[in-house]
């Protein structure tokens, strides 16, 4: 039996408005939590006031991301190296609306700060960096986040600028691809996260919060010296994965607060 042509196009409409709709409410779902868009209400000056547990967004003196100048910065050659080991373990794709995060589902190693184990939870992007350096401002920010059991936290950090593509995002390229306008996940099977590879051997050290609400502070934050490369492409994608909102998903520079940058160098200079 042949469907008539106006019942076919019908019911192909209300199959885009429903698929359209149930976007929609997704993207609403994450707007409605905070935003990156300067001058918005619910924009980075705002975020503090929108919930009582996000005060510290606007009233924390531990504030991230900061600046990292060389004026200030203490050479502190008894941090050493950074004593990292990671495991290959099942890893979990996700797209948060504010970002594209790959969370592992075991034991995926650790890292050891100040005698303290942090064990690897998750990473996540920010397009452009939030960190800054001198005042310049990089295209792609990694951060590795890491958590004890009674929820310390140390995040790891690596910044971009654009240049030969970065191996590692080229590994979840496809699965990023396909959560292009979708709020989803993705099983990306065994990823070792020592795939990630951070060059020289020289780092800064300082105290801070996380970089989205509820900017919780007393974050250990180590950002490597040395700056990366990724495609212009990969940027691209990281950034249409995500909503419109979280296209730029960079925090503003907080203020420094007279806190100590320290900066292990293994030629103890700056």
């Amino acid at each position: 039996m042949e469907i008539p042509t106006k019942l076919v196009v019908f019911f192909s409409v209300l199959l885009f408005f429903m698929h359209s709709s149930s976007i929609s409410a997704h993207v609403v779902g994450h707007e409605v939590e905070f935003e990156y868009k300067k001058g918005s209400v619910k924009g980075p000056e705002q975020w503090g006031n929108l919930k009582k547990e996000w005060e510290a967004c606007n009233n924390g003196r531990l504030q991230s991301p900061i600046d990292l100048t060389s004026q200030g910065v203490k050479i502190t050659p008894e941090l050493g190296l950074l004593n990292k080991s990671y495991n290959p373990c099942s890893a979990t794709l996700k797209n948060r609306g504010h970002d594209i995060s790959l969370f592992w589902d075991g034991n995926a190693g650790s890292i050891l700060v100040n005698g303290v184990v942090y064990n690897l939870q998750q990473i996540h992007w920010h397009s452009p960096t939030e960190h800054t350096v001198n005042g310049k401002r990089f295209d792609l920010e990694l951060h590795m986040v890491h958590q004890t059991p009674d929820n310390k936290i140390a995040v790891v950090g690596q910044l971009y600028q654009i240049g030969q593509p970065d191996p590692f995002v080229a590994q979840l390229s496809v699965g990023i691809s396909g959560m292009i306008d979708q709020m989803q996940e993705k099983k990306m099977g065994v990823m070792n996260p020592a795939d990630i590879k951070f060059g020289g051997t020289e780092y800064y050290r300082y105290i801070g919060s996380l970089t989205v609400p509820p900017c919780t502070e007393g974050v250990i934050w180590t950002l490597n010296k040395e700056i990366g490369t990724v495609s212009k492409e990969q940027v691209d994608l990281l950034r249409k994965a995500v909503y419109d909102y979280a296209e730029f998903n960079a925090r503003p520079t907080q203020a420094l607060n007279n806190r100590e940058i320290s900066l292990y160098s293994i030629n103890s200079k700056i």
